[in-house]
């Protein structure tokens, strides 16, 4: 699977995902836990909800990152109901939104949770040797960068109260998510920059060629290493708000490492939508999560 890159047709099936409100809810053997507390900074409680599927062990564990260009979006996003129902157990966090705080708070606090969760996944039952970090759009770039920047100083934080736990992650997926914050304008379109933009305004404070060194610490590209876990990218190559070449610059620093990585870029595909989470793409995940 090292650097492997398949190029796949725009698929049709959309996802059906159910939710309902309340702190547990169970469709059909899914249960839900909503609104678990992982850490709190100052006043600011930060909560993930649990899909779980009842009676039985799950491994590994999937941590949800929501998208919203970092600034927007809740954990109640969570579109990975197919591979809960088959078994997977996905933790869907909440995080500093760059309303709230600059980066790298949502960092911090990503990795507050998966720390949280390996320090109490004994009461819902959860293996936390192998958990594997996710998201989509803003949510995939933090997940790449939680990925690797395991045991990185300035990235792991003081948050919560599991900080002997390990908030290292067995493997990664990014759903068209940002790689290098250095070169994104650049290669955004007039839509992507009025996105953008502003975005990267709150989250860093302004913008990359303002604050390189800030901007570097924030793009998962510069942190890659040979003991970086496997990667799964999955981009469209019509995405009108984060190109495809982000996706194109990650895979690439792991190809040059020889670290796992696997690009599956779906054809026709815009930012985000049903073909990215149809039967066919998560086949695609699991084949992934099985392999490594």
């Amino acid at each position: 699977m090292n650097g492997k890159i398949r190029l796949t047709s725009l698929a049709l099936v959309a996802l059906v995902l159910g939710g309902a409100s309340g702190h547990a809810m169970e469709t059909n053997r899914l249960q839900v836990i909503r609104d678990v507390e992982y850490a709190r900074v100052g006043e600011h409680s930060l909560k993930m909800d649990l899909h779980l599927l009842s009676k039985e062990r799950r491994s590994p564990i999937l941590v949800w990152v929501h998208g919203g260009a970092w600034r927007s979006g809740s954990k109640n996003s969570m579109p990975l109901g197919m591979l809960a129902e088959g078994g997977y157990a996905v933790a869907s966090v909440d995080y500093r939104l760059s309303t709230q705080a600059k980066f790298p708070a949502q960092i911090h606090d990503i990795k507050a949770a998966i720390r949280f969760l390996r320090g109490h996944g004994d009461v819902w039952q959860l293996q936390t040797k192998k958990i594997v970090v996710a998201g989509d759009s803003a949510g995939g770039h933090l997940a790449a960068l939680v990925g690797v920047s395991n045991g990185h100083l300035e990235l792991e934080g003081e948050v919560g109260n599991d900080r002997p736990q390990s908030s290292s992650v067995q493997g990664i997926i990014s759903f068209y998510g940002g790689a290098n914050l250095t070169t994104i304008l650049k290669q955004s379109t007039p839509h992507g920059l009025s996105v953008r933009v502003p975005a990267l305004d709150l989250l860093l404070g302004g913008q990359p060629d303002d604050v390189p060194t800030l901007a570097r610490l924030a793009s998962p590209v510069f942190h890659v290493d040979a003991q970086d876990p496997p990667l799964l990218l999955l981009h469209g190559d019509q995405d009108p708000q984060m190109p495809v070449n982000q996706a194109l610059e990650l895979w690439g620093a792991y190809r040059k490492v020889k670290a796992p990585v696997q690009l599956e870029v779906i054809h026709g595909a815009l930012h985000g939508g049903a073909a990215f989470y149809d039967e066919k793409r998560m086949a695609v995940v699991k084949g992934f999560l099985l392999g490594h």
